[in-house]
């Protein structure tokens, strides 16, 4: 078990990895039906109920919509394992192909993204490329909606767009909604072809690689595919190369004749049609009402991604007793209850926020990524989460701009970089501008009074920004220096 607990591994149930509070293992379930994500309330409680038995009673849902478990050890860990099969909960494995929450049941939604991904995941496996593909590498398939997954990043991203009356695949790779680099407009048998050529491309490169790894001549000849070219007239990619050979064709972005691979990817004729496109392209926060055919589903969040099992069973319960049949995991660290009467969700609300849950997506909470951080996680060396509540209280209407609270410098909670970080070292709560947790901090603080300096630079951001100005903007023109300057500057002022 110890062979899959290195970091930056997937810690799936059965590879649980090593973390700062024992080990953590990470599940996607499928036991609501295919690609739903969903649990039925009586198989959410055993499961936190099992988490209870077996870990330190702490439950997660990931920004991407995973569920996980923390503090586990060898044997609790294959205790776990036994009882989650016990209880007849299926765990999706291999490479992640992931649909939106809602997928399915949603009446806004382009197109039922489902059935193409599971022929993406058959494709993938009858293509051997699950033990050669990286177990960070992931796929997209977003069909749109009220809960989109523009936010989530992906090797591989197909998003449905209505163009000229039809339904077409915005095929990219590496990247969100809006960072991806496009590579076709495909029916959905191409758009299946080309994300699996281009899986099959990564895994040529070896386990360590993704798609931004991928040369410009391996894009191009991805991009240089015609969108309705039937699958079987798309040649293997080369052992040797790991590229798709070229010929004369005419692509599903530039629309011309192409007689050998570009140097540089055109630019699709519809960029202008499908940036901030309205219809399942914006991506909504997942708390709050959504309604479906007949029913509406109720989101709830968990603060900080995280939550005791004992509350998540109460929430659960609760939700039984209100008559909801399926609980579905969704990115931005959610649950979506699903089939309790619309009379019964205010007071499910209710319930979600008397035991801490978020239910209002301007719940400044929702702004922040705070880690466990001491004393829950060994590594950790500033207590996060009641940094991250203080925070949160004090600056309740200021809190535009994404905050991330890491308790070491691995930056577990939000590996991506941040408006403004807090970090714990030896030092104390450092402060790092616009990067990740990595980055050496502009000036430290003691981390009790970390909230307190933030406190202070948020005032400095009300009070400089221009009309129209972001938060993450004004951070930007006023530098790390004059930034960490007001973070320090508060603990100067309580000296004195």
């Amino acid at each position: 078990m110890n062979a899959f607990s290195r970091r930056g591994a997937c810690p799936a149930l059965s590879a649980p990895m090593q973390t700062g509070d024992g080990l953590l293992v990470r599940l996607n379930p499928v036991a609501g039906g295919p690609s739903s994500g969903g649990l039925s309330p009586k198989l959410l409680i055993g499961l936190a109920e099992s988490a209870l038995r077996h870990g330190n009673g702490i439950m997660e849902v990931t920004a991407r919509g995973s569920l996980q478990i923390r503090g586990l050890t060898v044997d609790s860990a294959a205790l776990l394992a036994a009882e989650v099969d016990a209880l007849g909960i299926s765990v999706r494995t291999g490479v992640p192909v992931e649909t939106g929450p809602l997928a399915g049941i949603d009446p806004q939604e382009i197109a039922d993204p489902r059935a193409l991904a599971e022929r993406i995941r058959t494709a993938i496996d009858e293509a051997g490329l699950t033990q050669r593909l990286g177990p960070k590498v992931s796929v997209v398939v977003d069909g749109g909606g009220q809960l989109g997954l523009d936010s989530v990043t992906a090797d591989v991203r197909l998003a449905a767009m209505r163009i000229d009356g039809g339904v077409r695949w915005r095929v990219s790779v590496a990247g969100d909604g809006q960072s991806a680099k496009a590579l076709a407009f495909a029916d959905e048998g191409a758009a299946r072809v080309i994300a699996v050529a281009a899986l099959r491309m990564i895994a040529e490169k070896g386990r360590e690689a993704h798609a931004r790894d991928l040369s410009e001549r391996q894009l191009a000849s991805l991009a240089g595919w015609h969108s309705t070219a039937p699958p079987s007239v798309l040649p293997d990619i080369s052992p040797s190369r790991g590229e798709i050979a070229m010929s004369q064709m005419v692509s599903p972005i530039s629309g011309v004749v192409k007689k050998k691979p570009a140097s540089k990817l055109p630019i699709s004729p519809h960029e202008g049609e499908m940036s901030g496109r309205t219809e399942g392209g914006a991506s909504r926060k997942p708390i709050g009402l959504f309604p479906l055919n007949n029913t509406i589903a109720l989101g709830i969040a968990l603060p900080y991604g995280s939550m005791p099992a004992d509350k998540i069973i109460a929430l659960a319960r609760s939700a039984l007793a209100h008559g909801t049949t399926e609980i579905r995991l969704a990115p931005a660290r959610a649950l979506l209850f699903l089939g309790q009467p619309t009379a019964a969700n205010p007071s499910l609300q209710h319930t979600a926020a008397a035991l801490g849950f978020v239910t209002s997506a301007a719940d400044p909470r929702t702004r922040i990524a705070a880690c466990p951080g001491t004393p829950a996680c060994a590594s950790g060396r500033i207590a996060t989460r009641d940094i991250a509540e203080a925070i949160a209280a004090e600056n309740a209407d200021s809190l535009d701009f994404t905050l991330h609270i890491s308790g070491c410098a691995k930056g577990c909670a939000h590996p991506g970089p941040a408006a403004l970080t807090i970090v714990g070292g030896e030092n104390g709560a450092g402060l790092v501008v616009n990067a990740t947790a990595k980055a050496l901090p502009a000036g430290y603080r003691p981390g009790y009074d970390a909230a307190r300096g933030i406190g202070r630079v948020v005032a400095m951001i009300r009070s400089a920004r221009y009309q129209g100005e972001t938060a993450a903007a004004c951070l930007t023109r006023l530098g790390p220096a004059g930034i960490a300057e007001a973070y320090r500057q508060a603990q100067t002022e309580k000296r004195k």
